[in-house]
């Protein structure tokens, strides 16, 4: 079986945004690691605990929960470890599938040590159908479930405590068709102190049905902790760090991948050379280390004074495919054969021109693979992410180097590629103003871009240099900015720096960054926050501003005293029904048919409001609704499900929709068309059923039959325009009966 991961660059955006927030949110997302990249470490058999302990232990943890299933339905994987695992740690991972009643379910466990301790199950039940709106548990109800079992897992329950997520991301619409899910997060505590990567995830859904739980990443009882009693009084590290704080002026670019627009700001940002201070000796925690005196902050030095031409004067797919040859070659790993899939041309997502190699490295009968991308007049690469150690790791043959790099020859060797790989970028970078350090995989060094002498948060060189001196990642991220703002008008960096002094705050947390090293000791350490809701502060107002303002969530209106609120009010949190104004918001007033279109596709199906290729879709099916139409990507899937008639020339969107017309889409989404063309043979007995239109009869019939569309008085009201109110209704009984539609799946 062919197994392909497709492996994209972390944005530099996303990196800087991080290391930005870094001080202000803790630990837990500054040190937890990405759990798809594990690597695993096959243990011996002899070792490996039999099928039926790990059956008995299943037994326990969910007593009847799995009755239904034999012995011979679960699946033994053999013991295995992690790389940042304890050698005494060994994983034991168990499986079921199976079809009951029709429905094809699935699970798995994972345990780990000698006391098989559930570090994670995941479980897709038979009745999924069962959580769908309305939820049979609420919100509560569920987190008592989430918390009686976390009791049972652990010896100490009472040092989880609930805790919330506050983190913006683009996320997609939810749909109808989807179960309610219940998420929660707990963070460990340890004598009233937050620890770091040991928080726990349960997932209830809206039926009461505990699906899915994730304990801590690091599975090792060796930890040691300072003791609390030794850490220095908030009042006294708080003074340290603000007789000691600075602000630097920057340029900051916040990229909409809805609008696909970069926009600059002048930004006050505190430096970001330190991680905290250590509670129990005051000295600066600077990456991984401890140290006495703060490092001083380092001039701009410019990886070159002029532009330095390129290699090519053009840059073609040959070009390309000679390049990948040389980068990717495996001839020296016995049993990988390298296969370059495609070598196109197209736009990427920051507008840029880009040749993209997409290639696949095979080993036996499954392989890995990803793509990466350069310049095409150029020939510079732009993102490239090296496979090989990981292949080397897969396959057992990965070997650590005799003498491993230091920073320095690391940063010379980082300038080499990078002059070699993209030298007609070199002019807008600048020699890193942040000394890296060391992980598992080497070294990454980051070259900041530099404007009218100032660094640009949110874009750089990011080069990769694994500890034998090979390139693992290159990654040139640029924005095509127009404008820049002027620095003539900005507030002075005093009154930046005494208004991030009054909000400053500090908070004690355990740190381990085990990730990288290796340390089995969990310190004590004050990190900063400022602003309960803002970053940054913008230098030409001197207000507070947000590195994700445009991701934030608009206000939401809440319905009341209204007989389809509860509908309404999920699919708006939803994000299925689009409130433009709060103000004017009326789920009374008729609703359009594009609006109305919008929603029962949002219903169905997911819609991702970030950038997609419009190269691939340029194509069109109405005259009105080109690519860059708000609608075109509802318009396009509608046509694609054959919600639509797709041989009309136009679509008339901002007409109202009439009841007879909505049972035509819903009749469509439930692939029922055939049946409702023969209208000459279904029996029409509403009151009012000589205003449905000959061609519709058929359509009304069978929404009215399934229950979709229902009658009022005995009467259908064809001509009706539909309200949003009654769209929300009827939409949720659309979605019941969609939910095992296989047409769907693929969104």
């Amino acid at each position: 079986m062919l197994k392909k991961k497709s492996i994209g660059a972390v944005s530099l955006s996303a990196l800087l945004s991080l290391s930005l927030l870094a001080p202000s949110v803790g630990a837990t997302s500054l040190y937890e690691p990405n759990h798809e990249e594990k690597v695993k470490i096959q243990v011996a058999s002899v070792n490996v605990v039999s099928k039926t302990e790990l059956i008995k232990r299943v037994k326990v943890l969910f007593p009847g929960k799995f009755d239904f299933l034999s012995n011979n339905d679960y699946h033994l994987h053999s013991g295995h470890r992690f790389p940042e695992d304890n050698e005494d740690i060994i994983r034991y991972s168990l499986s079921f599938s199976k079809e009951v009643g029709g429905k094809y379910i699935h699970g798995n466990f994972e345990f780990v040590g000698e006391e098989l301790e559930l570090n994670g199950f995941y479980y897709r039940p038979a009745n999924e159908a069962d959580a769908l709106f309305p939820a049979k548990v609420s919100k509560d109800d569920a987190q008592k479930i989430a918390d009686e079992f976390l009791k049972k897992l652990t010896k100490s329950s009472s040092n989880y405590k609930l805790t919330t997520n506050h983190y913006h991301y683009y996320r997609p619409n939810q749909t109808l068709t989807e179960p309610i899910r219940y998420d929660f997060s707990y963070e460990k505590f340890k004598d009233g102190v937050p620890i770091s990567s040991q928080n726990v995830h349960i997932t209830i859904l809206g039926n009461g049905e505990l699906i899915q739980f994730n304990g801590p990443y690091y599975q090792t009882h060796n930890f040691t902790y300072e003791d609390v009693k030794n850490a220095k009084s908030k009042e006294t590290i708080l003074k340290q760090i603000k007789d000691n704080f600075t602000v630097d002026l920057q340029y900051f670019i916040d990229f909409d991948y809805r609008t696909q627009e970069a926009n600059v700001q002048l930004a006050y940002i505190p430096l970001q050379t330190v991680t905290g201070v250590h509670a129990t000796s005051g000295k600066w925690m600077v990456h991984n280390s401890f140290i006495e005196t703060l490092p001083a902050k380092k001039e701009l030095k410019m990886l070159v004074d002029q532009p330095l031409k390129s290699k090519y004067t053009s840059f073609s797919l040959n070009d390309a495919k000679a390049l990948a040859e040389k980068l990717l070659n495996v001839d020296d790993i016995e049993g990988v054969k390298l296969n370059i899939d495609a070598i196109d041309e197209r736009t990427n997502h920051l507008g840029k021109e880009v040749i993209s190699v997409n290639y696949m490295y095979h080993t036996g009968n499954s392989g890995t693979g990803t793509n990466f991308e350069v310049d095409k007049n150029t020939g510079a690469i732009l993102q490239y992410h090296d496979l090989k150690e990981q292949l080397l790791r897969d396959l057992g043959k990965s070997k650590k180097p005799v003498k491993e790099l230091s920073y320095d020859e690391a940063l010379k060797l980082a300038v080499d590629y990078a002059k070699e790989y993209a030298p007609s970028y070199l002019h807008l970078f600048a020699y890193p103003t942040i000394e890296a350090s060391s992980n598992q995989n080497g070294f990454t060094i980051s070259f900041p871009r530099i404007h009218d002498g100032l660094v640009v948060a949110n874009e750089g060189l990011n080069v990769g240099i694994s500890h034998d001196g090979a390139l693992n990642s290159f990654n040139v991220n640029l924005f095509e900015i127009d404008k820049w703002p002027s620095k003539e008008k900005i507030i002075s960096e005093d009154t930046a720096l005494k208004e991030y002094l009054k909000h400053l705050d500090i908070e004690l947390r355990y740190l381990n960054n085990y990730w990288d090293t290796k340390s089995k000791e969990y310190n004590l350490v004050y990190t900063t926050k400022y602003h309960e809701d803002y970053q940054l502060i913008d230098a030409l107002t001197g207000k507070w501003t947000s590195n994700y303002r445009n991701q934030e969530e608009a206000e939401k209106p809440v319905v009341t005293n209204h007989w389809a609120a509860e509908e309404l009010n999920f699919m708006i949190n939803a994000g299925i029904i689009k409130v433009k104004d709060v103000e004017t918001f009326n789920p009374n007033a008729s609703t359009t048919k594009g609006e109305a279109l919008e929603v029962i596709m949002k219903s169905l199906t997911r819609f991702y409001d970030y950038y997609y290729d419009r190269g691939e879709q340029s194509s069109h099916t109405f005259e009105n609704i080109q690519p860059d139409h708000e609608l075109y990507q509802i318009v396009e899937r509608a046509v694609n499900l054959g919600v639509l008639d797709n041989e009309k020339k136009q679509f008339a969107y901002d007409e109202p929709l009439t009841r007879q017309e909505l049972a035509v889409w819903y009749v469509r989404a439930l692939g029922l068309e055939e049946a409702a063309k023969h209208g000459n043979i279904y029996k029409v007995n509403f009151a009012d059923a000589g205003k449905v239109s000959d061609e519709n009869k058929g359509y009304v019939a069978l929404a009215n039959a399934l229950g979709v569309l229902t009658t009022s008085n005995n009467r259908f009201n064809p001509e009706q325009e539909v309200t949003l109110g009654q769209l929300a209704v009827s939409n949720f009984r659309l979605a019941r009966l969609v939910y095992n539609d296989n047409r769907l799946n693929r969104y």
